[in-house]
């Protein structure tokens, strides 16, 4: 668990202290928009996340990864932040959906192409809403998944674990980070992952994309 807390217990009168926490975001993008190419709005996007959520501690190279599901557009742009704040989990997604809706991004279509796509991967060790949640949402089919989406937050990601395009750039900034759930850590989720699906995540040198 990665978890800073400012103060110890407060005196009388007093407000509490504030607990910090590290949020881990990854964010896309596979489309040129108003804010510029998918490299442009990916950077835009962090900048964004600085203003709204809190301090960025840590930003993993960008890579170039093929659209998912396979063939449903063009090739992504994509990262993992490591922002630190005190937001709950509510409010740190809530501000990312702003920040994907200020840059241009629409929810019409699930994994449609986008201008910018936030996901909030964890919080800390924070499981929400559940164990037994998590796991029924972890463990759909990908038919399932591209047909209901859920209508709460599901923390972690309940996809994190199967994403080579999150978890390339997650361990370059966190490679011991913990899945609360799981109990594995994001090394491991990526020594797990089929060698095809890390060999597609391409490093990208700044540049057209």
């Amino acid at each position: 668990m990665i978890l800073l807390q400012e103060s110890d217990t407060p005196q009388s009168g007093e407000k509490p202290p504030q607990i910090r926490a590290i949020a881990w975001v990854a964010l896309g993008s596979n489309r040129t928009g108003g804010h510029g190419t998918p490299l442009e709005a990916v950077k835009k996007g962090i900048a964004a996340i600085a203003q709204t959520v809190g301090v960025i501690r840590c930003e993993s190279p960008l890579y170039r990864t093929p659209a998912f599901p396979p063939g449903n557009g063009a090739d992504y742009v994509n990262g993992v932040v490591g922002v630190e704040t005190t937001m709950t989990p509510q409010a740190v997604i809530t501000a990312l959906h702003d920040v994907e809706a200020r840059m241009g991004r629409t929810r019409k279509k699930r994994w449609a192409a986008r201008t910018l796509d936030l996901d909030l991967i964890g919080l800390g060790d924070v499981v929400l809403p559940d164990a037994a949640t998590h796991a029924r949402w972890r463990g759909l089919s990908l038919e399932d998944q591209m047909r209901i989406a859920p209508e709460t937050l599901i923390l972690p990601h309940p996809r994190v674990q199967d994403r080579a395009f999150v978890l390339v750039p997650f361990a370059d900034v966190a490679p011991g980070w913990v899945h609360p759930v799981l109990g594995v850590s994001v090394r491991q989720m990526v020594q797990a992952l089929p060698p095809e699906s890390l060999a597609e995540v391409q490093r990208l040198e700044d540049g057209p994309a």
